[in-house]
C-alpha cells in the first residue's frame, strides 16, 4: 500500500491521535504542528500499521516514530517494548536525547543508548534495572544477545532508522539476526533515504502490509536567508572567520565543522580571541547540551560550533548567522544547517568556506538548490579597523551614561589638579589601560608581509582535503591525512570471501572504536583476512572493543599485524 505524503491540514498535534501526555510534553518542549512526514505516519503507527518511509535527515522522523511509541508504553514493564536500530552512535544518541525531550511528561520512562566505544558495565546495570526503549547500533546490540544480556522476547516495536545507511556499513546481516531474534508480532516502521532494492527485500520480508509514506525531498532553502561563499585555504579558515566574526553585525551564530574534535578547538580558539564560544557534539551530555543552547537563547553565549548530528533540532530565534567552516558534502545537510536561521520570518545569514577543492560542492549545491550563492571577500584591514573604532566610541559613549560618571569625573579632575596633565592625555592613558596588551587597530603593513609571506609558499594551498570529497588523500586505501598520527597495520579476519568493501571496514571500525574517517590508511583486501592501517597508538581501550566489533556478521578480531611467517610469501 503506497500513501505519498500529501498537503495536509493538521494544525495541531492532538489531531493525529496522541494521548494527552504526550500532547502536554510536545506543549512543554515547544512544538506546534507537526511536520509532513509526522502528519502522515504517527495516525498509522497508533493504528497498529507497519510502516516503510521514504525520509531525509531533518524531516522530523524521529518524532515521527519516538512519539507513538511513548504514547503506547507499558511503564509497569520493565524488560525492553522498543528497540530502534541506527547505523552510528551520534545517531543513536540523538534519538536517545529526543526520546527523553518527548517523555518529559511521562513519570518513569527509561531509555538507553546501546553502542559501541561505551563500557559494558553501564549498559548491564541499565538493563539489570529495567529499560523500556532501547537505541543501539547493530554490532553492540548483536553482542548482547549473544551474551544473553538482552531480552527481547516481549518486544513490541522495532525501528530501522537510516537503514539504507546501516545496509551500506555492512550491517545487513546483524540487522537480519536481529529482526529474526524479535517476536513475529511486533510493530515495524522502516525508515531510509533511498529505496534500493535490498532494501525492499528487506521490506518484504519483515514487515507486515506496510503503510507507505513518501515525503519529497527537500533543496529548496528560505528567500529570507542571504548565502553567500568566502573562497580560502584551510590555513586561512580561522583568520577569516575572526575578521567575519569582527565585521559582521550578528546576534547568535551557529558555526558548523564536520568532526566533534573540531568543534572543541575551534571553540577555543575563538575564545581565545575574546569571543564568547561553545561547543556541542555528539559525546556532550545532555544537561550540558541543553545549559549551552539555554546560554545561547538568553544572549550570554554568542557562537555555538557544532557538528550536524549535534545541532539537529536546534530551534533557537536569535541566530542570525550560519557558517559552514566546513562546507558539507551534500546538499541535504546544507540545508538543514542554513535552515537553522531565518526562523520565524526573520532574516538570516549563511555564509560558507569554500576551498579551491570544494568549488564542485558550491556548484553541486547551487543547482540542488536552483539559488545561486554570492561570492563575499574577506574583510580587508581598514574594514575591521573601521569596526573597532566604531565599537570602540560606542563603549566611550555607553560609558558616559553610567551612573558612575559623576564619581570617576571626580577621580579624574583630581588627577589632572595633582599632575598638571591635559584631560585628553588622561583619556587616552585610561583607554591605553582599558586595552591592554592587545593593539586597537591592526597593522595594514604586517598584513601585507603575512599575505605576501603565504603566497610565496610552494605548498600553498589546502592542507585539508574536504571528507567526501575527491582528494586521492580521502580514499582509505591510498593513505592517511597529512600530518596526521603515525600510522601501524592491523588484521582483521574477514576478507574477498566475505564479500567485504573499504567502505564497510571503514564504517564499522570507525563507529565502534570511537575513530575519525580520516585516521583510516591503506586497506588491503586478501581472500581471507585484510590489513588495515589505523593510527599506532589507539585512543584507550579501543583495541579490544574492536576485537569483538563485527563486520558482514562476523568478528574481525582485530590485532596488530606482525607479517606473514618468514620464507613464506603472501598471495
Amino acid at each position: 500500500m503506497s500513501e505519498p505524503a500529501a498537503e495536509h491540514e493538521t494544525a495541531t498535534f492532538a489531531d493525529l491521535g496522541l494521548g494527552e501526555r504526550i500532547l502536554k510534553g510536545l506543549a512543554e518542549v515547544g512544538y506546534e504542528s507537526p511536520s509532513a512526514i509526522q502528519a502522515e505516519t504517527i495516525p498509522h503507527l497508533l493504528a497498529g500499521r507497519d510502516v516503510l518511509g521514504l525520509a531525509q535527515t531533518g524531516t522530523g522522523k524521529t518524532a515521527a516514530f519516538a512519539l507513538p511509541i511513548l504514547d503506547q508504553l507499558d511503564l509497569s514493564q520493565k524488560s525492553p517494548q522498543a528497540l530502534v536500530l541506527a547505523p552510528t552512535r551520534e545517531l543513536a544518541l540523538q534519538v536517545c536525547e529526543a526520546f527523553e525531550k518527548y517523555a518529559s511528561s511521562l513519570r518513569g520512562v527509561h531509555v538507553l543508548p546501546v553502542y559501541g566505544g561505551q563500557g559494558y558495565g553501564v549498559q548491564l546495570s541499565a538493563l539489570r534495572r529495567g529499560v523500556h526503549i532501547i537505541v543501539g547500533t547493530p554490532g553492540r546490540i548483536m553482542d548482547h544477545l549473544e551474551k544473553g544480556t538482552l531480552d527481547l522476547t516481549q518486544l513490541r516495536f522495532l525501528v530501522l532508522d537510516e537503514a539504507d545507511e546501516m545496509l551500506n556499513m555492512g550491517f545487513a546481516e546483524d540487522v537480519e539476526t536481529i529482526l529474526k531474534d524479535t517476536p513475529d508480532n511486533k510493530q515495524v516502521a522502516l525508515f531510509s533515504a533511498t529505496m534500493p532494492k535490498q532494501i525492499r527485500t528487506l521490506s518484504a520480508k519483515y514487515l507486515n502490509d506496510p503503510v507507505s509514506v513518501t515525503i519529497e525531498r527537500k533543496t529548496r532553502t528560505a528567500d529570507n536567508i542571504a548565502q553567500r561563499y568566502l573562497i580560502c585555504s584551510y590555513p586561512q579558515k580561522v583568520d577569516a572567520l575572526t575578521r567575519i566574526l569582527e565585521v559582521e553585525n550578528f546576534e547568535g551564530m551557529i558555526v558548523f565543522v564536520r568532526t566533534k574534535n573540531e568543534t572543541e578547538t575551534l571553540a577555543e580558539k575563538l575564545r581565545a580571541r575574546g569571543f564568547s564560544a561553545a561547543a556541542i557534539n555528539g559525546d556532550v551530555q545532555q544537561t550540558q547540551r541543553e545549559r549551552t543552547v539555554n546560554q545561547l537563547k538568553a544572549g550570554k553565549l554568542d557562537i555555538l560550533v557544532a557538528t550536524d548530528v549535534a545541532a539537529r533540532g536546534l530551534d533557537v530565534e536569535r541566530i542570525s548567522h550560519v557558517v559552514n567552516y566546513d562546507i558539507p558534502t551534500d546538499t541535504e545537510s546544507y540545508v538543514h544547517r542554513i535552515g537553522r536561521t531565518g526562523r520565524a520570518g526573520r532574516s538570516g545569514d549563511a555564509i560558507s568556506f569554500v576551498t579551491p577543492r570544494e568549488r564542485y560542492l558550491l556548484k553541486h549545491i547551487e543547482k540542488a538548490t536552483r539559488q545561486p550563492l554570492t561570492q563575499m571577500q574577506l574583510p580587508s584591514v581598514d574594514q575591521v579597523n573601521e569596526t573597532r573604532l566604531a565599537r570602540f566610541d560606542d563603549q566611550i559613549t555607553a560609558a558616559l551614561e553610567s551612573p558612575q560618571i559623576s564619581f570617576f569625573r571626580d577621580v579624574v579632575s583630581h588627577y589632572i589638579r595633582a599632575h598638571d596633565v591635559p584631560e585628553v592625555d588622561v583619556a587616552a592613558a585610561l583607554a591605553i589601560a582599558m586595552q591592554g596588551d592587545t593593539p586597537l587597530l591592526l597593522d595594514p603593513e604586517a598584513e601585507r608581509r603575512a599575505q605576501r609571506t603565504f603566497d610565496d609558499r610552494p605548498d600553498r594551498g589546502d592542507r585539508k582535503a574536504p571528507a567526501g570529497g575527491r582528494d586521492r588523500g580521502d580514499r582509505p586505501a591510498r593513505g592517511p591525512r597529512a600530518g596526521g598520527p603515525p600510522l601501524a597495520s592491523y588484521k582483521i579476519q574477514v576478507g574477498k570471501r566475505h564479500r567485504v568493501e573499504p567502505r564497510q571496514i571503514v564504517g564499522a571500525i570507525a563507529n565502534e572504536g570511537g575513530l575519525d574517517r580520516r585516521d583510516f590508511g591503506r586497506i588491503t583486501i586478501r581472500p581471507d583476512y585484510s590489513v588495515v592501517e589505523l593510527p599506532a597508538k589507539l585512543p584507550d581501550g579501543a583495541l579490544e572493543k574492536l576485537k569483538n566489533t563485527r563486520i558482514s556478521g562476523k568478528l574481525i578480531e582485530l590485532q596488530r599485524d606482525v607479517g606473514p611467517p618468514k620464507g613464506k610469501r603472501e598471495d
